[in-house]
Parts: C-alpha cells; sequence; structure tokens
C-alpha cells in the first residue's frame, strides 16, 4: 500500500518507521516547508494519506486530500467543534473518506469499551459523582485533549445525572493554573495537567462518601499510536465514509 503522511513530527516518523516494517511504501511527506507537494502525482496516487498535524491545520488538510480523492486517516483534533458538520457532509454526501480518532492506541480502545461499561453501571448508582483528568505532554496545544472529550461524551449519553462536560482547571507546564474545580452537579468536570514529555494518561475517578472507583490508562510511548494509525490506513484503503475506532475495534 502507498501512504502519504502529512505532518513529519515525532508521530510521522514512527508512522514511517512502523508502515515500513509492515511492508507499506511512503508514497509522499509532506510538511510545512512543501505544501505545494499536495498537488504532486506522488501524493495523488497514495492509497491513504495519515495526518498527525496541528488543530488550525487539519480540516484544510483533509480538503487538499479529498480534491485528489485521496483516503484521510487523522488523529487531529480540536478542529470538529468548528469543521465537524462539513466533514461528516463530504464523507456521507459527497463520497470522500475520513477515519478519524481522537487516540489511536488498541489500549485506549479497550479503555474506551470499558469506560462505557462502567458508565452504564454508575448510571443506577447517583451517589457516586464523576470527574476525569487528563496529563500530557508540555507541546499538546489544546485542553482537554479529544481522547478526553471523547470518554466524556461517552460517560455523558449514558449517565443520566450528566449533561455535558465543562473543563475544570488546567495546569499548565509553568506551574500556573487557570480555570477551576468547582462544577455544576449536572456537568463532567475534565481537569487538564500539562508536563514534560508524558504521552498521554486518562483517569475516570466515581466517588462516593463510601469509596472511589478509578480506572486509568497510561501510555508508555507513542508507538502504540502510531501502530494504531497504521492499522487504520490499512483497514481504510479498502472502505469509504466517516470511519472511527469503533469500526476497526468492534468491543
Amino acid at each position: 500500500m502507498k501512504i502519504a503522511l502529512i505532518g513529519y513530527g515525532k508521530m510521522g516518523r514512527m508512522i514511517e518507521e512502523i508502515a515500513k516494517a509492515r511492508g507499506h511504501q511512503i508514497a509522499c511527506i509532506i510538511d510545512l516547508d512543501n505544501q505545494e507537494d499536495f498537488d504532486s502525482p506522488a501524493f495523488a496516487a497514495a492509497d491513504v494519506a495519515i495526518e498527525f498535524t496541528t488543530p488550525t491545520a487539519a480540516y484544510a488538510n483533509y480538503l487538499r486530500a479529498f480534491q485528489h480523492g485521496v483516503k484521510v486517516v487523522s488523529g487531529s483534533t480540536g478542529w470538529m467543534a468548528e469543521h465537524g458538520d462539513d466533514v461528516r457532509r463530504l464523507c456521507t454526501e459527497e463520497g470522500h473518506t475520513l477515519f478519524w480518532a481522537s487516540n489511536f492506541s488498541l489500549g485506549v480502545a479497550i479503555f474506551s469499551a470499558v469506560n462505557r461499561y462502567l458508565a452504564s453501571i454508575m448510571n443506577r448508582f447517583a451517589e457516586y459523582d464523576v470527574t476525569m483528568e487528563e496529563v500530557h505532554h508540555v507541546h499538546k496545544l489544546d485542553a482537554p485533549s479529544g481522547t478526553a472529550i471523547t470518554l466524556a461524551e461517552d460517560i455523558v449519553a449514558r449517565l443520566d445525572r450528566k449533561d455535558r462536560w465543562v473543563k475544570g482547571e488546567f495546569r499548565h507546564a509553568d506551574g500556573s493554573v487557570e480555570g477551576t474545580k468547582d462544577t455544576p452537579a449536572d456537568a463532567l468536570r475534565i481537569d487538564s495537567i500539562r508536563r514534560g514529555e508524558v504521552p498521554g494518561i486518562h483517569s475516570i475517578c466515581y466517588d462516593s462518601e463510601a469509596d472511589a472507583i478509578t480506572i486509568t490508562h497510561d501510555a508508555h510511548s507513542r508507538r502504540g499510536f502510531a501502530l494504531g494509525a497504521v492499522l487504520a490506513a490499512e483497514f481504510t484503503a479498502g472502505r469509504s465514509g466517516l470511519l472511527t475506532m469503533s469500526d476497526l475495534f468492534n468491543f
């Protein structure tokens, strides 16, 4: 399979390594300094493009790939609030293909399934309040993380006592703090921490006067995300439409 890479940072390089090890060809690499290569024959010949860039660049990258009929696998977050409806329309009505996930890790896919099941159970026990904390490296631009938002939306969909998620306390790498932990009873609070080179830690806590139940996913490296992105590309090559991890891993 021919893969184009959009974004060539740490994730892009790791994806390249894993894709080659699995027998795939890197047809084209696009980064900030060669945006004109979106219009190259090499890019147009790709079976799938894997995109890991920034919230501000992702949507435009999708559009440029779709112009050349190239399917996209993307782990960029932060664009959905503004452009989600248009991307859904492009994939459901105009025949384009995007596999999007806030997190491509197999472990996170399993963790997400556990989260949904636990939330369904806890809907019967109103004495437990639920909160979430996500920790990431200092280079991450968006907060809360896309993974945290996805996990929170799954909880809100299953807990009658929670109507929405809200940003809670945000601890920056320099030690400064913004936001608050004071949250309305009908809202799920997501606290964010930025420190060091943490690949990603997500913890969900159900707390009551009697006890607390906490589940945590702790990524040891970015390698699991990169492998998942290549697996998603292999899956996407023969499919169309708007795809997610639920399509790849049916837990």
